[in-house]
């Protein structure tokens, strides 16, 4: 398994929700299935989960 430091990958998931959310606002679906998709990524990649519930997914959410 690769992995990163906590802090590192912290900072990296905090980018990648405020780049999640600012896709969300702009209507970006394409982009926020991909930043989704890395988002999913990061989390096989680190020691910390991140519960990802798709009931309150952001794609579908209005």
């Amino acid at each position: 398994m690769n992995t990163m430091p906590m802090q590192h990958a912290s900072l990296q998931i905090d980018d990648y929700l405020d780049l999640l959310n600012f896709a969300k606002k702009v209507e970006d679906i394409k982009w926020q299935k991909e930043i989704i998709r890395k988002l999913e990524r990061l989390n096989n990649s680190t020691f910390s989960p991140i519960v990802y519930n798709l009931e309150c997914n952001p794609i579908n959410y209005k």
